[in-house]
């Protein structure tokens, strides 16, 4: 199956199967999408609430009532559910931490290449700071990683449903993401569609090629 048989084939699920649950190998391959996903300058500005418990989907369904009560099925019967947050500051102990790990994973020669790339990272940050949309940006590398995962979710046959349709004062007092540094950013429904699934059924509609792309020349 190529790319393009993928993204044609994929769709947002509407309804699920609660009977199904996605293996356990599977589930490896879309968290790892998910911690692999680029972002600006290895920010990894991001933190992942993955619920695959009855309790745990119920704790990120409360933020699904009153006009979001759409999304409450979607939540309750996937297989996994996955709470993408972003985070709300890039503080110099956090961006330490991303150097730790960066050396420990070799990426440094020396001493001197370790601050090269601490002073560039924290010169980027810097200016987002004076701009003062730190949140705006690392939710912008949050979405990065949705796309990860929606595709990666495709390629292994697995359904999925992006929300932005939940009160997020109330997933972030549940999970308290303030507490953490984090902000809410989308949720992600994994699983098998089920046989109410009306969009299961319904061909796939894109604007066309022309009225998308300009080729510059």
């Amino acid at each position: 199956m190529t790319v393009v048989d993928t993204l044609t084939k994929r769709y947002t699920a509407k309804a699920y199967d609660k009977s199904r649950t996605i293996p356990s190998d599977i589930v490896t391959q879309l968290l790892a999408a998910l911690r692999y996903s680029p972002s600006s300058v290895n920010s990894q500005p991001w933190h992942f609430f993955v619920a695959d418990t009855d309790a745990g989907k119920a704790r990120i369904a409360k933020a699904t009532s009153g006009v979001f009560a759409f999304n409450a099925p979607r939540v309750l019967n996937a297989s996994h559910v996955v709470v993408l947050c972003a985070r709300d500051n890039l503080n110099p102990d956090y961006l330490r931490s991303l150097a730790d790990q960066e050396q420990a994973d070799g990426r440094f020669a020396n001493a001197e290449a370790r601050t090269t790339a601490e002073k560039a990272r924290a010169g980027f940050v810097g200016l987002h700071e004076q701009a003062g949309d730190v949140p705006t940006w690392t939710q912008k590398q949050t979405y990065i990683a949705q796309g990860f995962l929606l595709l990666s979710a495709g390629l292994l046959g697995v359904d999925a449903t992006p929300m932005e349709g939940f009160d997020a004062a109330t997933l972030a007092e549940e999970l308290k993401l303030k507490e953490q540094g984090l902000i809410p950013a989308v949720i992600v429904a994994l699983g098998y569609h089920s046989e109410d699934d009306f969009n299961a059924k319904l061909p796939k509609s894109r604007l066309q090629d022309q009225v998308v792309f300009t080729h510059l020349s």
